[in-house]
């Protein structure tokens, strides 16, 4: 059976490889790799190929439209009409539900925790030994964790 768990780059990967070899796992069957940090920053607009689950058009169709709507309502009773005033509402709605989406994008991208670097540990253990692998992994932070039979 192979466990494979994730971890932060810390000392928390050194202190449950020690535990794991106390336990009579071999150190032979335990494999730490650290992963690459992403170098460029991710995209904010989609591409027909590419698309991150983030929409940053939905805010300023919905304001868009709404503000449309009041234009054109109110545009009966002011100076230049209601189609004119119909498409200033669009506009400016449109604009307008962009930036808030752009705002809170940025936003949430500085306030996230940045985790400095990953680190996949790998364990070829025997299956009578999983709950005791599981216990100290989870007990030494581990981001995740899998078994693979």
């Amino acid at each position: 059976m192979m466990v494979i768990a994730t971890f932060e780059n810390s000392i928390y990967i050194e202190l449950a490889i020690t535990a794991l070899e106390q336990k009579g796992i071999p150190k032979e069957r335990i494999f730490a790799a650290p992963l690459d940090k992403r170098q460029e920053p991710r995209q904010i607009f989609d591409t027909i190929h590419q698309a991150d689950g983030i929409s940053l058009f939905d805010a300023g169709a919905i304001l868009g439209t709404c503000l449309m709507l009041l234009g054109a309502i109110y545009g009966q009773i002011l100076e230049w009409g209601p189609i004119i005033w119909g498409i200033i509402g669009a506009v400016v709605g449109i604009v307008l539900g962009i930036s808030i989406k752009l705002f809170i994008f940025r936003k949430k991208q500085f306030s996230r925790k940045k985790i400095v670097s990953e680190v996949v540990l790998m364990i070829r253990c025997d299956a009578h030994q999983w709950d005791l692998v599981e216990k100290i992994l989870w007990e030494n932070t581990a981001i995740g964790l899998t078994k693979v039979k």
